[in-house]
């Protein structure tokens, strides 16, 4: 898989170019969501903070935004770049 070489940190806009198959759809997402300037090169504070994260805290991240449960509380598979829930 292409996105599996972009799993580190600072590598935000690579890895999601690598899940979308293009660099500008990508940049034109992390737009949308407030990631990216409009000058699409410079991250925003919120877009620096994901940048710092790697894949797997990103995961975790989006499971305990979405689940009010603290983010320790979730294990993480790379090959679906999905949290869960620990047992």
């Amino acid at each position: 898989m292409a996105t599996q070489k972009f799993m580190g940190k600072n590598q935000l806009i690579d890895r999601l170019a690598a899940q979308v198959g293009n660099r500008d759809m990508a940049i034109s997402i992390l737009q949308d969501r407030g990631h990216l300037a409009a000058d699409g090169k410079t991250l925003t504070p919120a877009g620096e903070a994901r940048n710092a994260m790697t894949a797997e805290e990103r995961a975790k991240d989006r499971a305990s935004t979405r689940t009010g449960k603290p983010a320790a509380g979730f294990g993480y598979n790379p090959k679906t770049n999905t949290a869960t829930r620990k047992r």
